[in-house]
């Protein structure tokens, strides 16, 4: 255990990848939904159907719905990664049939990774209510990768993020001891 995560405050480094894991399979078929659908769909006349579409029609593509529920689950993540499903799932499930583990990381940076899935998802989401096409399944292919990098690799793209910033100075700073 390093100091860093305050000894046994650290969190399980396998949770975050599983979770990663879930979501990359969510977020490629959201893609795929994105791709064949609304997003990306032309009109006879050569342009686009998204700014044509109605309000409700652009919340009732399929992978809005999904896209939006990804969000919600990002928003989960960062409010409370203890309870969000697939870290719940993890603890559950997974992590009992597992060896301990050998290292533990500080729990910031996978959530900072979090709110940028949010982030990169609400854009997304925005621009598609806003009419512009192709922005959605972008968002969601952004979001993919970032996502299978870590679930795949172990490498959060997100938590790096985290760590220039708090190199930075700008994210991440102790609190000054209570006098």
């Amino acid at each position: 255990m390093s100091e860093a995560t305050g000894g046994h405050r650290g969190i399980d480094p396998r949770g975050p990848r599983f979770t990663a894991g879930i979501t990359s399979l969510l977020l490629l078929v959201d893609v795929f939904l994105g791709l064949t659908g609304l997003s990306t769909a032309r009109v006879p006349a050569g342009g686009w159907a998204l700014p044509a579409a109605s309000f409700a029609d652009r919340v009732l593509d399929p992978a809005f719905l999904l896209l939006l529920a990804l969000a919600l689950l990002f928003v989960w993540g960062v409010a409370s990664p203890r309870t969000a499903p697939w870290g719940a799932l993890y603890r559950v499930a997974v992590q009992p049939r597992l060896t301990p583990p050998t290292e533990f990381e500080d729990p910031r940076p996978p959530r900072f990774a979090q709110g940028v899935g949010l982030f990169v998802t609400a854009i997304g989401l925005v621009l598609q209510l806003a009419g512009v096409p192709w922005a959605l399944p972008i968002a969601a292919a952004m979001a993919f990768v970032a996502s299978f990098l870590n679930a795949a690799f172990g490498l959060c793209l997100g938590c790096q993020l985290y760590l220039l910033l708090q190199r930075a100075g700008i994210v991440g700073r102790e609190r000054p001891a209570a006098a």
